[in-house]
């Protein structure tokens, strides 16, 4: 169990998150914030308990008027200009401290004057600064909404950020982007990565190489896709997304789809993959450090977070351009070297659960100290 130090265990904590519709990179930090602040009341857009691990369900969770939609845990993501609304409809927490993890709209959850807000920001509202185009661009009737709603969900977002007493970024990447769209300082604390779990092995090694994602728009997935069609050289992906009837269609026998799989089947991956491919722009990127925690090279786009993570011809390759030859050309590099496991180890040890501990204990210090 993760515990923040004594001197706030009687301080009235509060946890926000976006929404809990499944466990990917947020949820598993706020797991560990759940650890830290067992107590800790959970207040979120939707929560599907089924989807949800046991540390973050046994809290007390609060959700909004959408939780009582029919279907709302399929449709949420079709509902983005209900959302600032949302947020501005649910109550203020009652506490000394409300801790938000945040890449869309819980960041500006309405705070009581006493409380203190200390943000956690994966990204500035993802759909509305980042990768809109991803997500809107390739229907036509959501790219012609979208001309009209993202200038209100940007206008909304920037002003709203005031509500956030502080902010803490997940890379360098991030905080800049807190700057140009907020104009707000932050902090930089790496997300944590499970080096206890996520450890090299002496498994026999696979002839395939691995994609650990979900399977929407600005992951990439399809480039990767299309470059292993030319290639002809196994690759295995794992994880579901709206773009999965799509990807399954145009790959080649070569490509091996095993849906969503436990940790325990994912980690047997990692250690027994030629090297993990990691085709998209991500704002920071747990994936990379998972599969270099167990020792295995990471192909990478040379853009976001992944520039923090990875070491170039160290720890993996980068590859400059989002095209079929680019990418091509990094995996016949990684391929073609022999690759240091320890060394790629030691790396993602950098980025270990008890160092996000610490960084989020110190920016709480800052933030409760702010007038």
């Amino acid at each position: 169990m993760t515990n923040f130090p004594d001197k706030w265990s009687d301080l009235n904590v509060a946890l926000c998150h976006d929404w809990l519709t499944g466990m990917r990179g947020g949820e598993r930090v706020l797991e560990i914030l759940c650890q830290g602040f067992p107590g800790a009341g959970i207040h979120t857009l939707i929560h599907k308990p089924s989807a949800i691990s046991d540390i973050i369900n046994c809290h007390p969770i609060h959700t909004s008027w959408l939780q009582f939609v029919p279907g709302i845990t399929h449709i949420y993501r079709h509902l983005l200009p209900l959302f600032p609304l949302t947020v501005e409809l649910m109550p203020r927490p009652k506490a000394d401290l409300l801790l938000s993890t945040s890449h869309c709209v819980i960041k500006s959850l309405r705070t009581r004057p006493e409380t203190k807000h200390l943000c956690y920001c994966f990204t500035p509202m993802r759909y509305a600064w980042s990768f809109y185009e991803e997500y809107f661009g390739r229907n036509r009737m959501k790219a012609f909404i979208a001309l009209f709603m993202l200038p209100i969900l940007r206008r909304w977002d920037k002003n709203t950020a005031s509500r956030v007493t502080r902010f803490v970024a997940i890379s360098k990447h991030v905080q800049k982007r807190i700057m140009d769209f907020y104009g707000r300082d932050s902090d930089v604390v790496y997300p944590p990565v499970n080096t206890e779990h996520f450890t090299p092995d002496t498994e026999s090694h696979g002839n395939f190489d691995l994609i650990v994602s979900a399977l929407v728009p600005y992951k990439r997935i399809d480039l990767a896709v299309n470059a292993y069609n030319k290639l002809g050289y196994p690759l295995t992906i794992v994880g579901v997304g709206s773009e999965s009837q799509h990807l399954r269609a145009s790959a080649g026998p070569n490509i091996k789809f095993l849906g969503w799989e436990s940790n325990e089947r994912i980690l047997h991956l990692y250690r027994t993959c030629r090297m993990l491919v990691f085709p998209g722009e991500e704002d920071f990127g747990i994936v990379p450090l998972e599969a270099q925690s167990c020792g295995k090279p990471v192909v990478a786009y040379a853009k976001g977070g992944t520039m923090e993570t990875i070491i170039d011809d160290v720890t993996g390759v980068f590859f400059p351009e989002q095209t079929v030859d680019s990418i091509l050309d990094a995996i016949d590099h990684c391929a073609a070297r022999r690759w240091d496991s320890a060394a790629i180890r030691s790396n993602a040890e950098r980025f270990s659960i008890q160092r996000f501990v610490n960084g989020m204990a110190e920016s709480i210090t800052k933030c409760m100290s702010m007038v």
